[in-house]
């Protein structure tokens, strides 16, 4: 069941078709986030999605928009509220994520040499342990660049920009375009206007929940090992979904 989560001032409103989701425009004094989301209240375990195909119709009041935006699905990994909407507490643990990502350019979300920013297919997938783990955490405190590195042997990840001039289609996010994903452990596909703009060879591992949110948030782990995150200012901005679809696998 889907529910709706929001800070003062933001909305997540019915409409025939779907959802709008707004938050308000301020400074960089607090956090701004509207969301719609079916894993809550549910621990990682029991997220309720294995490999599926998801579809909607979606368009933005602007782009780029400050913080981050997108649908799909994802783990929760960071726990708390730090890093792209986390719910209540659960440990951090690493990213299972598939998705449209949007993110304006104070964020950086990759582990590799891929795009960590812009409108982005991307794709996330994690084991639950790792042995590199162990020295990425002993290397965090005096070496970050490491560190990245070092998670970027574990990570796998992949992601396409949708939004750039020099691409032909490029995606104009303010635009109704319908956008689905199809997910299973041996790839991914990204459709947008039904045409195949990128495929993963491999997918997230499961349990996901799903996933649909706006915010005026940023984070980031750069090449150089630089880690940063906070709030943004942001102008009122909405995202709009219509004829949201989850089925099975064919």
């Amino acid at each position: 069941m889907l529910k709706s989560r929001v800070t003062p001032h933001a909305q997540v409103q019915k409409t025939e078709n779907g959802y709008l989701l707004k938050i308000p425009g301020g400074d960089a004094s607090a956090y701004r986030f509207a969301q719609i989301d079916d894993y809550f209240w549910l621990a990682r375990k029991k997220f309720p999605h294995q490999a599926l195909t998801l579809s909607l119709r979606a368009r933005t009041s602007a782009f780029p928009l400050a913080g981050t935006w997108g649908f799909g699905l994802w783990n929760d990994p960071f726990g708390l509220s730090l890093g792209f909407g986390g719910s209540k507490f659960r440990l951090p643990t690493l990213p299972n994520a598939v998705w449209f990502f949007g993110a304006s350019a104070e964020n950086y979300l990759s582990f590799s040499n891929n795009p960590g920013n812009g409108f982005l297919a991307q794709v996330f997938r994690s084991p639950k342990f790792h042995p590199l783990l162990i020295l990425a955490g002993l290397t965090f405190l005096f070496s970050k660049r490491i560190t990245r590195k070092l998670l970027g042997k574990v990570i796998a990840e992949a992601a396409h920009p949708l939004a750039e001039r020099s691409q032909t289609p490029s995606v104009d996010p303010t635009q109704w375009h319908s956008y689905k994903l199809e997910w299973s452990k041996e790839r991914t596909l990204f459709y947008v206007d039904d045409l195949l703009v990128f495929e993963a060879p491999f997918g997230p591992n499961p349990p996901l929940g799903l996933v649909i949110w706006m915010d005026n948030q940023f984070a980031g782990f750069t090449p150089d090992g630089k880690l940063s995150f906070g709030v943004l200012p942001n102008d009122e901005a909405w995202l709009e979904i219509a004829d949201l679809e989850i089925s099975p696998l064919a």
